[in-house]
Formats: C-alpha cells, structure tokens, sequence
C-alpha cells in the first residue's frame, strides 16, 4: 500500500494531479486546499490515503497528516464516501471542522458540495465525541506557536489541558470544551495563563455568542 509519495508535480486538474516520481506519473485525488499548495513543475510531498476497490485503486494525496487522518474520520460516517470528504477538507481546514463540530454548526458543514443537512446532522452526530484528542492536539500547537515568541512556553499545554478541565468540570462535554479553549487560544498572543483560557473558553461557550 502507497502511503507516502515525494516527487515533481506534472500536471494539476480538478481535483486530482499527476506527481512524476523518478518517471512514474501517480494520479492521487486531493482536496482544493492541497490543489492550492501545488504548483507544476515543483516538488511537492503528499500523504497518501490508497483505496483498493475490485474494479479500481484509487490513490487520494493530502498536503500533511492532520488532512489525511480527517479525511479517515469523515469517510467512517455512513453516506461520506471520499468525494464528499475530500469536498468538506475543500472548505474547511482541521481546526475549522473541530469547532464546526464542537459547535455543531451545520451552516458551515452545508458549505461543502454534496453535503445536505441529512447528512450534516449525521457527521455532527456521530464525530462529536472523537474530536476530543483532536480539539487538544490543534489547541496546544496553536498555544505552544503563540509562546514560541516569549521567553516562557513550557506551560502551554498544560494550561490548556487545565482549562478544558475546569470546563469539563462545570458540565460540558469533552469536545465542546477543547473545541472552546481551541477557539480562546487562537485568538489570545503570547502564553496565556489557565484563568484566561478558562475565562475566555466560557465566553465562546456562551449562547449569546453563537
């Protein structure tokens, strides 16, 4: 199974290239916001996603790991089959559908081509409890980014694994606070202390504010 592919981009169509590796041109299926990364004639690296199907294998390539693992956990759900998920990765980036679905916001899930609201209600439904690991993963990435540029980073994870916490602990539901201490994080500089992302997770959580 291909899961890797590194080579020169030869030609880009829509929604699929061609990646010539040392002669051999791979076809893989990809997302409009890889597309947007390539440019013909360049090098380029994807991550690749191989379905072997009895009348065909398909290869679909993503710019880095995070799209790829996405792409997996959208294509689990019933009725997602790889066009619509490689249509939601178009619109939407990791971050964006951890608060989309923290959130439940089917408005901006419909944004994709081919999703209706059916078939939002059902990604909503049944990703939001698999987002958790997720929601903390981008949060501390996104903190630990801000706090690369002060003097003091090392409490970054940690603070936001404490604030999602304290938030747990008042009543709501893993993803729905790691989804709002991911928002509070990605818009507060520097290494901001727990009270703060606790502070301004509830303001996100806040029903005004939606």
């Amino acid at each position: 199974m291909i899961a890797r592919l590194k080579g020169i981009v030869d030609l880009i169509g829509d929604g699929w290239l061609i990646l010539d590796v040392n002669g051999v041109g791979y076809m893989a299926f990809c997302s409009g916001k890889t597309l947007s990364q390539m440019v013909v004639g360049k090098a380029a690296r994807l991550e690749i996603e191989t379905h072997v199907r009895e009348d065909h294998i398909h290869l679909y390539g993503f710019a880095d790991e995070t799209e790829r693992n996405w792409f997996r956990i959208l294509t689990s759900v019933q009725g997602v089959g790889a066009k619509v998920g490689l249509a939601i990765l178009g619109v939407l980036s990791a971050d964006e559908l951890i608060q989309t679905i923290a959130a439940a916001d089917k408005a901006l899930i419909t944004r994709a081509p081919g999703v209706g609201p059916k078939l939002a209600t059902r990604i909503l439904s049944e990703l939001k409890d698999k987002v958790s690991d997720l929601a903390l993963g981008v949060a501390t990435k996104q903190s630990s980014n801000s706090a690369n540029n002060t003097s003091d980073s090392g409490n970054a994870p940690s603070n936001l694994s404490d604030a999602a916490s304290a938030l747990i602990n008042l009543g709501y539901g893993p993803s729905e606070a790691l989804g709002a201490v991911s928002r509070a994080a990605a818009n507060m500089n520097g290494d901001p202390d727990v009270q703060d992302l606790i502070s301004k997770g509830l303001r996100e959580l806040a029903p005004a504010d939606r």
